[in-house]
């Protein structure tokens, strides 16, 4: 059994279903909180239930903030490995809502950790870490072994504290973790917070693009099959663990694209010509994000496959059928 939180999340669904699609026993554990529109992770979860029985997934609704529901989960399912990609996701909410942060992605982390440290049958634990752990690094590509100590947001800083505190109960206590460091992640069923999916529905409704940096930013945009192979490996790989039994990996494209270009992509996708209306850089957004994945590729046998060439047309037409449009 594997208990997937933030299992109605865009990746969290995507890593449910596929492993249910292996044959795993899957418990997924889910908030539906409104950061978003709930019906869509409501939606999502439905694409979960087509692909499973009753009997081979279930869905708990509870927050990680609270331990007693996620010792009472551990309790009752007593799943050996854990993928734990609950957390208030958001760079520039973070400056409005600071307590939603520290609530989710602190104290929800910790409680899951002791949740795990007190069941004392967990083999191994994914966790969700960001790219914006890096910050103000200027340093191109980006490599787990670069400086982190510089966060642009609060939340790159709790990511940043989610692996400090992920060293220490492996460190003392002997948990098996692993932290992956997303890079900007798309897809269908994709985050409508994120530029992809915003920039597809203002295509589809006829409206501006709004276009922050002036345009002058480059992300290393990875297709949502590239990073559920990619969580999928680090989770089943348990060879590698040394004396400390906590890692971390990048999962990125390895190749990252120019904004304008990936609008160009998705214009020519779309068939129409986009309104683009500059903005300045907002706070806490990083100028490039460009991820090095040798040491991922090397040690978990994973390399990213679909170029947005490839993964832009498949997440436009999902948002065309799902929101309409166009």
């Amino acid at each position: 059994m594997i208990l997937v939180t933030g299992s109605a999340g865009f990746i969290g669904q995507a890593v449910c279903a596929a492993l249910l699609a292996r044959g795993d026993l899957v418990v997924g554990l889910d908030n539906f909180n409104d950061y978003y529109d709930p019906q869509l992770k409501r939606d999502r979860l439905e694409q979960t239930w087509r692909i499973a029985s009753i009997d081979r997934y279930n869905q708990v609704e509870a927050d990680v903030a609270d331990r007693v529901a996620l010792e009472a989960l551990l309790a009752r399912w007593q799943p050996r490995r854990i993928v734990h990609l609950a957390a208030q996701a958001g760079v520039r909410y973070s400056f409005d809502n600071p307590d939603a942060y520290v609530r989710s992605n602190l104290v929800g982390f910790v409680n899951l950790l002791e949740a795990a440290r007190r069941n004392g049958r967990i083999e191994h634990i994914v966790y969700a870490s960001s790219s914006s752990v890096y910050g103000a690094n200027l340093k191109q590509p980006l490599s787990i072994a670069d400086r982190v100590d510089e966060p642009l947001s609060l939340y790159g800083a709790t990511k940043r504290a989610n692996e400090l505190i992920a060293r220490v109960y492996a460190l003392q206590f002997g948990l098996k973790l692993t932290g992956l460091r997303y890079f900007t992640v798309y897809g269908p069923w994709g985050r409508p917070d994120m530029a992809p999916v915003k920039f597809a529905r203002a295509l589809l409704d006829g409206r501006p693009i709004e276009v922050y940096g002036e345009g002058d930013m480059r992300r290393d945009f990875t297709y949502i099959d590239d990073i559920v192979a990619g969580t999928l490996a680090a989770l089943d790989d348990s060879r590698h663990f040394g004396p400390l039994p906590h890692r971390l990996y990048n999962l990125g494209n390895g190749r990252p694209e120019a904004l304008m270009h990936f609008i160009e992509v998705l214009a020519r996708v779309s068939g129409r010509t986009p309104n683009l209306q500059m903005r300045p850089m907002q706070p806490g957004d990083m100028r490039s994000t460009s991820a090095d994945i040798e040491a991922t590729t090397r040690v978990l046998g994973w390399r990213p496959t679909t170029s947005i060439e490839e993964g832009l047309p498949r997440m436009f037409e999902w948002c065309r059928d799902y929101y309409g449009g166009g």
